[in-house]
């Protein structure tokens, strides 16, 4: 018996297949009439009185992406909307790069540019490109270029956080949340591409984090000064920040070693050493921490840094990223815990996320009834569809690439 025998079950592959289909057409109606992705409500209508943004425009074109590669009908028409927006009315065209986001008004623009989001931009046309979507290498070739040229910052080996709309002007703060998405994006476009320095470069950034997790009992610094120097108080005055929340945040642990495992089997033999057992100890102080910790089932969303409960609200993609993180360790190691702690999240998520119709609540209370003090409403499928699609494929290569050779199970 391996490890992984309840995971490749037929009966719950094919139930992981119609959930995937399922959250795909919960969000048929994201697209804007001028390109990109409405932000969605409980009901996945578009929510009109909010703007149009890059980053969940760019999560839409990925999942769609997918949708198609997989052979989904209607995912292709729905990725090209998405990707609309980004050559569209997303796009600077004057000094390059993406809007953080447009509207709800004509002429209204938020013109941060958000290395967060433009990892988001690599992320999504990396997918669209193997998708075969018309423009999408083009968009990916953009995308890589200026994350390259206005965010990397070789010294240190990571990617800053924001700038002007203008890039003239550069935000004090750096933070690890955009750096692991360009981990992610960074790895897709490596594949799609076959340029290897993406991937040496996401190595890069993942020897970095894991460092300063590892000398701080594995609860990951997230936030920090120009000079690279961690904020440990940062936000302790607004805890449950959608993007900087104070403390430690258990959902990045958990995404943190599912990446692990993904730069680890990319780079093969060129992999920072250590990434396996990395992986294993993010998983361990992150479950430890954050699940039942204040004595209900879930996981909180984050922590002090002594792995004290900070913000007590449930937010869906922490627990998707529990069930990735947990099937990816299980293919790594073949330890029969990481199985254990799969069923157990999606036990989770049956009885109080996912809805008759596939879609995932995307924030709950305390008492595990739905909320949206952090994050009302659906805005987009990124860590469900995940959790539902990405052990059904290899480690390596990425999501898409693996797909289109005809990896998925």
């Amino acid at each position: 018996m391996t490890s992984t025998r309840w995971i490749s079950q037929p009966d719950h592959q094919s139930w992981l297949r119609q959930q995937f289909a399922a959250q795909l057409g919960f969000a048929r109606h994201f697209p804007h009439p001028d390109g990109g992705a409405y932000y969605l409500g409980d009901a996945g209508i578009p929510d009109l009185s909010r703007p149009v943004h890059t980053w969940i425009t760019s999560r839409m074109l990925h999942v769609y992406s997918l949708g198609h590669l997989a052979g989904l009908p209607g995912s292709r028409a729905l990725a090209e909307a998405a990707l609309g927006g980004l050559t569209g009315q997303l796009h600077d065209p004057v000094n390059g790069g993406w809007y953080a986001s447009v509207g709800p008004r004509p002429g209204d623009r938020d013109g941060n540019k958000a290395g967060y989001a433009h990892a988001f931009v690599v992320f999504g046309s990396a997918s669209a490109s193997v998708a075969g979507l018309a423009g999408a290498r083009e968009l990916l070739d953009e995308a890589l270029a200026v994350l390259d040229e206005h965010f990397w910052e070789d010294g240190p080996g990571l990617h800053l956080d924001s700038a002007s709309e203008d890039w003239q002007n550069v935000s004090g703060y750096r933070g690890i949340n955009a750096n692991m998405h360009s981990v992610e994006a960074l790895l897709a476009a490596s594949d799609a591409t076959g340029d290897p320095r993406w991937r040496e470069r996401a190595g890069r950034i993942t020897r970095t984090v894991l460092g300063w997790a590892a000398n701080n009992h594995w609860r990951i610094p997230e936030h920090f000064d120009r000079n690279w120097q961690p904020l440990l108080e940062h936000h302790r005055d607004q805890p449950d920040h959608p993007f900087e929340p104070y403390g430690a945040t258990v959902g990045h642990g958990l995404e943190w070693a599912r990446l692990a495992l993904h730069v680890h089997f990319a780079l093969g033999d060129a992999a920072p050493p250590g990434l396996i057992d990395s992986a294993t100890q993010l998983f361990e102080r992150a479950v430890t921490d954050g699940w039942h910790a204040d004595g209900a089932d879930g996981f909180v969303y984050t922590t002090d840094w002594e792995g004290q409960p900070v913000v007590t609200q449930r937010m869906h993609w922490v627990l998707a990223e529990a069930i990735s993180a947990s099937a990816a360790l299980a293919k790594a190691t073949w330890e029969p815990t990481y199985e254990q702690w799969y069923r157990r999240c999606w036990d989770y998520a049956q009885r109080y996320l996912i809805g008759s119709d596939g879609a995932w609540v995307h924030e709950l209370d305390p008492d595990n009834q739905p909320a949206g003090t952090v994050w009302p409403g659906r805005p987009d499928l990124y860590h469900s569809v995940h959790a539902v699609l990405l052990q059904r494929l290899p480690l390596a290569p990425s999501a898409p690439v693996a797909i289109a050779k005809g990896l998925l199970v």
